[in-house]
C-alpha cells in the first residue's frame, strides 16, 4: 500500500524520477511456522514507472518489484528501486 508520495521530479538528464514509501503486509513461512510480517520501505521509481507512481495517491494498493540498493554513496540504508508496478481494481 502507498503510504506517502512525493513530487515527481527530473534528474539533469531529464529522466522522471519520485521517491515515495510503501507498507508491506503478508504471511511467509519460517522455520515450518506460518509468520505475520509487516515493514515500511522506502521505494525510489524512474523512467515511465515513475510517471505511473505519480498518479497514485495514499491509500493505493500495488503490487512492485525490483533491487535494493543503497540510498547513496554515503548513506547505506536501504532503498527499493521500483521497475516495475501491478495495478489492483479499485485505485
Amino acid at each position: 500500500m502507498v503510504l506517502e508520495r512525493g513530487a515527481l521530479r527530473y534528474t539533469p538528464a531529464g529522466i522522471p524520477a519520485i521517491e515515495f514509501r510503501l507498507a508491506h503486509q503478508s504471511e511467509q513461512m519460517e522455520a515450518e511456522n506460518l509468520r505475520k510480517v509487516e515493514c515500511e520501505m522506502p521505494c525510489v521509481a524512474l523512467g515511465p514507472t515513475a510517471n505511473l507512481i505519480a498518479a497514485l495517491k495514499p491509500g493505493d494498493i500495488i503490487q512492485v518489484g525490483g533491487f535494493l540498493a543503497a540510498r547513496s554513496l554515503k548513506v547505506k540504508s536501504p532503498v527499493l528501486h521500483v521497475t516495475t508496478i501491478e495495478f489492483f481494481e479499485g485505485n
